[in-house]
């Protein structure tokens, strides 16, 4: 009854010719006088960066390849080479670590950029007008979150990251365009297809996170302040997504458009 809260489905890298963002989105920022991210991105530093090294770097002189097994490191290491991927300088990196790593090593090629991404440019407005950033999550929890996964899965994520990295520039465009536009549609055939393909993937890295934020952002409510909640696309879409559990709640939820243009 008293105060907006607005989700806000991130790319974390963009290109510049995916800018500016909708003007939408600069609405809603306006009108929030309190911005929640994943994590508190103004006062991170290098965290997370240090704590993907010290959990994601095997130390003990264990290798990718052993922990990948021969089978499994042998279709790795055929799926990086056709994508001219260095696998030997993941040699030590936990097989998670070595999906991120290359997944940034790929979008990296195509001009995506984290510094043009959603979360950076609202945290680049948020200091220049003064407005604060919280955070949904801790870093420490975000690492455990990929740390906990099981070997099986980790080898999996490896080597979906690796095999898909061929066509990733193919479909990328309609997914971004279908973000610019709101399409729940054509995201969620984009996006969730993958994820249902792994259980617990989906599960520990999405499904359970939406169902604690739902926790946090339903205490929003009717709070004196408007806020700003920036979190991953794939957060705000399909049966587990924070809207549809927010709607359960008997939340109201009304997505919002990009005005028509003027003619």
């Amino acid at each position: 009854e008293n105060n907006s809260v607005y989700l806000l489905g991130s790319i974390h890298l963009l290109r510049p010719e995916d800018l500016p963002l909708p003007s939408v989105v600069d609405a809603a920022y306006e009108d929030a006088e309190v911005l929640i991210m994943e994590l508190d991105m103004d006062d991170l530093g290098s965290d997370v960066s240090q704590l993907f090294a010290k959990s994601g770097v095997m130390r003990d002189g264990a290798t990718l390849r052993q922990v990948m097994g021969e089978e499994y490191f042998a279709r790795a290491a055929a799926a990086a080479e056709a994508i001219d991927i260095p696998i030997e300088l993941l040699a030590h990196s936990e097989p998670w670590l070595a999906a991120i790593t290359v997944e940034m090593m790929i979008f990296y090629r195509i001009g995506f950029n984290p510094m043009l991404g959603v979360e950076m440019q609202m945290v680049s407005r948020a200091a220049r007008d003064g407005k604060p950033i919280e955070g949904l999550e801790t870093a420490e929890e975000q690492t455990a979150f990929l740390d906990g996964l099981s070997l099986e899965t980790q080898r999996e994520m490896l080597l979906q990251t690796l095999e898909e990295g061929a066509t990733i520039s193919e479909s990328i465009d309609e997914i971004i365009l279908a973000w610019r536009n709101g399409d729940i549609a054509a995201l969620e055939n984009g996006l969730l297809q993958d994820l249902a393909k792994n259980a617990e993937l989906a599960e520990a890295l999405v499904n359970s996170r939406n169902r604690r934020w739902v926790d946090q952002i339903s205490e929003l409510l009717d709070d004196d302040d408007d806020y700003l909640i920036i979190v991953g696309a794939l957060h705000l879409i399909g049966e587990q997504g924070v809207p549809e559990l927010l709607a359960r709640d008997g939340v109201e939820i009304d997505q919002l458009s990009e005005p028509p243009a003027v003619q």
